[in-house]
C-alpha cells in the first residue's frame, strides 16, 4: 500500500515550494534568491530558508557563487536534453515495470485522486499547482518501489528538466496524457501504459 507523499517540516515544504515554482519557470533562470526576502515571505527564520537553499543547491536546481549568492541554475544544455529526458524516460518505465503486478485497489484509488487533482489544476491555469500534481503523480510511481536511491536518482534528473507545457494546447492536453497513463494502470495494459508514460516525458 502506498500513500502520498506528506512534507511535514519547514524545510521540506519550502523546498517543494520553490522547486516547483523554478520548474515551472515562475521563479526564472538567473534569479537570485535572497534568504531575508524568502524569509519574509515564508513567515520564517532564515535557519529553514539556508537549508532549503542548500538542499536544492546540492539538487542541482540552484547555484551558490562567492559574493554572488543563490541562483537558479538553466536548464540543459541542447547537447544533452536528449540523454536527461531519456534517463528520466528509463527510470520511470522501470519503476511502473517494477510496481506494475503489485499494484492495489487501494493503490489505484490514490492514482485517480492525484489525477483529479492535477485536473482541478489544469482547469484552474495555476501553473504552479499544475507542477506540483504532475510531478505528484510521477513521483508516486517511483516512490511506489520502495527504493531511497531510486527516488533519488529520479530527482536528480528531474531538477534538471523544464516541463514543457507550451507544446500543449491547453493544459488539459497534458491532463489527458496522464489520465491515459492512469487509464492503462485500472485496465491492466502493461504495454498501453508503459506507452503512454513515455509519450509524457518530452
Amino acid at each position: 500500500m502506498s500513500s502520498p507523499v506528506v512534507y511535514r517540516t519547514i524545510r521540506e515544504q519550502i523546498v517543494e515550494q520553490l522547486r516547483n515554482e523554478v520548474l515551472s519557470g515562475e521563479i526564472a533562470e538567473g534569479e537570485s534568491l535572497r534568504e531575508q526576502k524568502l524569509a519574509a515571505r515564508f513567515g520564517v527564520s532564515r535557519g529553514p530558508i539556508r537549508d532549503a537553499l542548500l538542499q536544492l543547491t546540492q539538487e542541482g536546481l540552484l547555484s551558490a557563487e562567492p559574493n554572488r549568492g543563490v541562483r537558479v541554475c538553466g536548464g540543459p544544455s541542447l547537447a544533452i536534453q536528449p540523454l536527461v529526458v531519456e534517463t528520466r524516460r528509463r527510470i520511470e518505465r522501470f519503476a511502473l515495470e517494477t510496481i506494475f503486478d503489485r499494484i492495489t485497489a487501494e493503490d489505484q484509488r490514490s492514482l485517480d485522486e492525484v489525477l483529479a487533482r492535477f485536473k482541478t489544476a489544469c482547469e484552474r491555469g495555476d501553473m504552479k499547482e499544475v507542477v506540483e500534481r504532475d510531478l505528484a503523480l510521477h513521483r508516486w510511481i517511483v516512490e511506489r518501489v520502495g527504493d531511497a536511491d531510486l527516488t533519488a536518482m529520479w530527482l536528480q534528473v528531474i531538477v534538471r528538466m523544464r516541463l514543457r507545457y507550451t507544446r500543449h494546447k491547453s493544459l488539459l492536453d497534458s491532463y489527458r496524457e496522464h489520465k491515459r497513463i492512469v487509464d492503462a494502470v485500472r485496465k491492466r495494459d502493461r504495454a498501453a501504459a508503459l506507452a503512454a508514460l513515455e509519450a509524457n516525458i518530452v
